[in-house]
């Protein structure tokens, strides 16, 4: 039997384990790949840049303590450009080509929404940092940011119960998250008592910039005589002018307070923030929480990105905890494959940055603390609220029909995003993923 060159090779190799012979594949085994999809450029990039950065620190650090199961943690970054058809394109890409373990990435909600099927057809993990609207729950899908009941609705009761805001104008950005929320808010605020025409709502369209007629209108709709309140899920770089405007035509905290769940310290960091002092923003987390495990991570973010004046922001709370779950859950579960990490998710907790722990939930949603902050001359936030303890998420409205009878539960052996409690079926009462 003769070899020839090639075979000589194959049995020199074999007599070494292969070690000589196969580099490239050797250390393709020895990283996991994390995909990370946050826009770089567009109307979102003002916000999720920092997502992208924030991300390659906890995976530098993660490294430093070894990486995962024995492997270092590779990071694959894409920019799907504020393009949401883009979005769906580079998580294909992410899950087919670059095989990632897991994603953390998008922002807004059709950008959500149009990753969602690739997630699930391709049986991958997205987690997803950001506040949104609920009405969705998905085995393939891990929410971080805040649903309605988190967010949305605590500020309401806020403004109405401490500021006694009668009047309401539910201002947003045209698409999904804000018509939604709007939605929920109209029917919450309307069981409250609230009247139709002391509700004013108005969309305006990614990247909007002329806000001197609507500002009017907000002005003349809070001169009733009633007080007057903007709820805000304006997204984007649009805020820049709407805030900017309102300083323009003197519309002051104290007159119509306007409360954000789209604006953080990252968003501030790039306006004059004189005519905004007062006004007010609902997260889970802000800069300024005073304990010893948020002052360490801002202390290691500023020195990850070489500057002392960066701030952080609430979604980057969030991708801190998301990551910290992945961690765990795959070190629970012995190794990536993604079902096995899905089930290992459900239950685990970890420390936030508020001085709490949050746990992931059986509706892949994790449990948060609510906080309102005034909007400090210097861009941080004063804290005026705090909810008591940590919030469970909604994920289906109880405020909406067709949603109030639905509950998501990933857990064996009921495996549903939305099963009807009257029907006892699983996907009956709405449009839901699972």
């Amino acid at each position: 039997m003769t070899f020839g060159k090639f075979g000589r090779a194959i049995a020199a190799a074999a007599a070494l384990g292969w070690a000589a012979f196969a580099p490239a594949q050797a250390s393709a085994e020895e990283t996991i790949k994390i995909g990370i999809l946050h826009s770089l450029s567009g109307t979102m990039a003002i916000s999720e840049t920092t997502l992208k950065d924030v991300m390659l620190m906890l995976i530098e650090e993660q490294n430093k303590k070894g990486g995962v199961l024995g492997k270092k943690l590779q990071p694959v970054v894409v920019d799907p450009a504020s393009n949401w058809p883009l979005f769906a394109e580079k998580a294909r890409e992410l899950l087919t080509k670059e095989k990632v373990a897991a994603t953390f990435g998008c922002w807004t909600s059709v950008s959500r929404k149009s990753v969602l099927p690739v997630f699930e057809e391709a049986n991958g993990i997205l987690f997803y940092p950001v506040q949104y609207e609920g009405e969705e729950s998905s085995k393939n899908v891990f929410y971080t940011g805040a649903a309605p009941n988190q967010q949305a609705i605590p500020a309401v009761d806020y403004l109405m119960n401490e500021e006694g805001v009668q009047r309401w104008v539910l201002a947003g950005t045209d698409y999904v998250y804000p018509r939604t929320t709007n939605k929920i808010l109209e029917a919450y605020l309307k069981s409250k008592g609230v009247a139709q025409e002391d509700i004013l709502i108005n969309y305006t369209p990614f990247g909007h910039s002329d806000w001197q007629t609507i500002v009017s209108e907000i002005k003349k709709f809070g001169s009733s005589g009633k007080k007057t309140a903007v709820v805000s899920t304006i997204n984007g770089d649009a805020n820049v002018p709407f805030y900017k405007e309102l300083g323009n035509q003197g519309v002051k905290a104290t007159d119509i307070p306007v409360v954000a769940f789209s604006v953080g310290e990252e968003e501030l960091a790039g306006l004059d923030t004189k005519p905004l002092v007062g006004h007010l923003a609902a997260w889970n987390y802000f800069m300024s929480v005073d304990n010893e495990a948020n002052k360490a991570f801002i202390e290691k973010w500023q020195a990850f990105i070489k500057n002392d004046k960066r701030v952080t922001n609430d979604p980057m709370e969030a991708h801190y905890i998301g990551f910290n779950m992945w961690v765990k859950a795959v070190e629970k579960a012995g190794t990536t494959e993604p079902d096995a990490v899905i089930d290992a998710l459900i239950g685990v907790s970890v420390p936030n940055l508020t001085g709490g722990y949050s746990t992931m939930m059986p509706n892949h949603h994790i449990t948060k603390p609510v906080l309102i902050g005034e909007i400090k001359e210097d861009g941080q936030f004063d804290t005026v609220f705090e909810t008591p303890g940590l919030l469970v998420a909604n994920e289906w409205s109880p405020y909406l029909e067709g949603s109030k009878d639905l509950i998501a539960d990933w857990r064996k052996p009921l495996s549903c995003g939305n099963f009807n409690v009257k029907t006892g079926k699983c996907g009956g009462g709405a449009k839901a993923s699972q």
